[in-house]
């Protein structure tokens, strides 16, 4: 492996884990499908997702994934990938998969579950009143409140039982159905 890297052939992404180096002419794996092999199991959420699916204006600069392993973040040649840990069952629900490109295709959660997890991993949030969760998604995150009347909030109520923060997702629920 030592030879191939240093001829370009292949490029390092973490111990055992290689890409078609810069001296090979061929497609380079999208960030969304490292994001899955580099940590598995694990699928594309938080800030990633919610650019992604358009729910916030901000380009983000680190593929963000949620998994049911220990939380890290990797640094690599191709960019920084971060992992939070999600308790089973919960980690299960609200997860597609999405192509990237003809041969190419990612674990991506769905927008209300990206949200979902936000809301979960975001340590100390805490939303206590339609007034809180509406300056949170609003005003704090920025979120596109047209995008957020779309969301399918029953799909989201079925999560709460195995949920964390249930209290908390209930208020950004019934907030989401108010707008």
């Amino acid at each position: 492996m030592h030879d191939l890297t240093r001829k370009g052939i292949l490029s390092p992404i973490r111990k055992g884990l290689y890409i078609a180096g810069p001296t090979l002419e061929t497609t380079r794996p999208e960030p969304f499908l490292l994001a899955n092999h580099i940590l598995g199991p694990s699928y594309i959420s938080l800030d990633t997702a919610l650019s992604y699916h358009g729910l916030i204006p901000e380009r983000v600069f680190e593929t963000a994934s949620m998994t049911t392993k220990t939380s890290r973040t990797f640094n690599t040649p191709v960019g920084t990938f971060s992992y939070t840990r999600l308790p089973l069952p919960y980690y299960s629900f609200g997860i597609r998969r999405v192509r990237l490109s003809d041969d190419q295709y990612a674990l991506v959660a769905f927008p209300e579950k990206a949200l979902t997890d936000k809301i979960i991993s975001t340590s100390g949030l805490i939303l206590r009143s339609r007034k809180a969760a509406i300056e949170w998604l609003l005003e704090n995150s920025r979120m596109d409140e047209t995008q957020l009347r779309e969301l399918n909030t029953r799909m989201m109520s079925e999560w709460l039982a195995d949920a964390p923060k249930k209290n908390t997702l209930q208020i950004l629920i019934n907030t989401i159905d108010s707008l």
